[in-house]
């Protein structure tokens, strides 16, 4: 049964931002589920240690409401982040709609999120890799917005580099309000979180 058809709270137990994990893209634009979920790992107090069985750092302990959390970097390049999630899932015996994945988006404007309860990749390479290793779209994700290049700038070169200041303004006031959203979801559910943080916008 996918999660829009069950009546029963989708609460994430494992939350996924994606990246890519050489120093070299730390802070750049297709980043920002890495630098997310430091700041959870750093707000609850979550320690990260790498695993090479899961090919990924992981962090766990307890949220802010005493939830039992998994925080998990995939080490594998963004174009297989699939790999290291199925890994966690087998592992934990988890269902996929128990995995919250957090990544970057062009088509939202900069100060914009978005959660969902399941759907397409959108052309985003890790969610594609993440979509085929679960076996389908029906887990939850929250989109952060980083806007869309401008015409003398191409995609790869747009997603890759890094946020111009006016816009790291934005994107730094945009995170307590994923914070926000990501723990209504633990306490509430997804679908109480997407009613509450998905009209709402960041700006300077």
């Amino acid at each position: 049964m996918s999660p829009a058809n069950s009546n029963e709270l989708i609460i994430p137990q494992l939350i996924v931002g994606l990246g890519n994990p050489e120093p070299k893209y730390d802070k750049t634009r297709h980043n920002i589920g890495f630098e997310m979920v430091d700041l959870l790992a750093e707000s609850w107090g979550l320690s990260w240690k790498e695993n090479r069985r899961f090919q990924g750092m992981i962090a766990e302990g307890n949220s802010r409401n005493n939830q039992k959390i998994y925080l998990l970097k995939p080490l594998t390049y963004m174009n297989r982040s699939g790999q290291s999630v199925r890994a966690v899932t087998d592992w934990y015996k988890l269902a996929s709609t128990d995995v919250l994945v957090i990544y970057d988006d062009m088509d939202l404007s900069i100060g914009r999120i978005r959660m969902r309860l399941s759907g397409s990749a959108g052309g985003h390479n890790g969610m594609k890799s993440i979509i085929s290793h679960l076996g389908g779209q029906d887990f939850p994700r929250l989109r952060i917005g980083i806007g869309k290049s401008n015409q003398l700038d191409n995609t790869v070169s747009h997603v890759l580099g890094r946020f111009a200041p006016e816009e790291r303004t934005i994107i730094n006031k945009t995170f307590p309000l994923v914070v926000d959203a990501i723990e209504t979801s633990l306490k509430e559910g997804i679908e109480k979180a997407m009613s509450l943080f998905n009209r709402k916008t960041v700006t300077q």
